[in-house]
């Protein structure tokens, strides 16, 4: 069982609610310049189609800034700005029209600057995200605490937050990313208990695909199997769309989102009668070919666990020499011939899903 969800207030980044009980959501960011408005957009679509919530992008330049009103016209997901030291690509995100704000407003400096951030945000209802990182802290604060520490994070974070309440301003999410993932967990557990505001996980800088997402998991993963976590990044060194596709299997592992199919397959041992792993790539393979709803199938392949595990998933099959067992929902369906199994299978799961669907309707 996971823990019973942090309590957090709510806000909305568009039309996507975070906090307060509202679903997990996905963010991403485009690796683009934000001034090649036609590149932008190809990404940008690419990260909502394959289930990102919504999707960054950065504007270090008057003309990324520029470009900002096109790429949210057409976007067709929430457009967050991120934005650091320059008040007036600020102003001129939020002109655009951006659903959100990725700013520390120390890096603004001048009180004046701040509060004219502030001020149109808050007229415009646009939440600001404070990000405290480990590779970016300030020096004097690092000497403190004798080195990135996951109490620095959080000091640094809540720094950030008290210029913005200050500001009377409290449409704020929070983030507090590590690259080292023990220490990024604890920053995340400490913050969760000193405020309310919703928080974005993330281990940062995790690097590439198999580890990076790993870690991410593995980080990510902990924080909202303990209630904590309301809207989430991985950060992989790699072409976004991979960084949301860990997401989904990390909030699908753990029952937060059925998005896509979950396919449980046995590791093999000596007991199996056939080769379950090329068995198991060949079922993949063909999912990943198919547009099925959240259904799980399961391949399975010996007479210990088989039977058991293939009848408890939506549509499963216990493989054995020469046929398979087929099962759908809870039911046997029957025998099927080796050179039949990824077939069977497959329609099967097709009828299932279509029936799953109809329910819905």
């Amino acid at each position: 069982m996971l823990t019973e969800r942090r309590q957090s207030r709510q806000l909305n980044i568009g039309k996507v609610a975070v906090g307060g009980g509202a679903p997990i959501s996905i963010q991403s960011m485009c690796t683009t310049k934000t001034d090649d408005i036609q590149a932008t957009l190809i990404q940008a679509h690419a990260i909502a189609t394959q289930g990102g919530d919504m999707v960054r992008v950065a504007v270090p330049h008057p003309g990324d800034a520029k470009a900002l009103p096109t790429i949210v016209r057409e976007a067709g997901v929430p457009i967050i700005a991120d934005i650091h030291f320059s008040y007036r690509l600020a102003l001129m995100a939020l002109e655009a029209g951006v659903a959100g704000l990725r700013l520390n407003p120390g890096n603004i400096r001048d009180p004046q600057h701040i509060r004219a951030v502030v001020r149109e945000a808050a007229d415009r209802g646009v939440p600001i995200r404070i990000g405290a990182n480990a590779g970016s802290l300030d020096r004097k604060l690092v000497q403190k605490h004798g080195g990135a520490t996951p109490s620095a994070l959080v000091e640094s974070a809540l720094t950030e937050v008290r210029i913005l309440e200050d500001e009377g301003f409290s449409n704020i999410k929070i983030s507090v990313k590590h690259q080292n993932v023990p220490q990024m967990i604890e920053a995340y557990r400490l913050l969760a208990k000193a405020v309310d505001y919703p928080l974005h996980l993330g281990v940062t800088e995790a690097g590439p695909p198999p580890n990076g997402s790993l870690k991410c998991a593995i980080g990510i993963g902990t924080l909202l199997a303990e209630g904590i976590g309301d809207t989430l990044r991985v950060s992989l060194t790699a072409d976004p769309v991979e960084e949301v596709k860990v997401a989904k299997q990390i909030l699908q592992a753990l029952g937060l989102r059925r998005s896509t199919f979950d396919l449980v397959a046995c590791p093999s041992c000596g007991r199996a009668e056939l080769d379950v792993i090329e068995l198991t790539n060949k079922v993949q393979a063909r999912l990943e070919q198919m547009n099925l709803p959240p259904i799980q199938i399961a391949v399975m392949g010996c007479e210990v666990n088989g039977p058991g595990e293939a009848r408890d998933a939506d549509v499963g099959i216990a493989a054995g020499p020469g046929r398979g067992l087929l099962f759908s929902r809870g039911k046997q369906v029957g025998w099927v011939p080796a050179d039949r199994m990824v077939d069977a299978l497959m329609e099967e799961a097709v009828k299932v899903a279509t029936e799953l669907a109809a329910a819905h309707d």
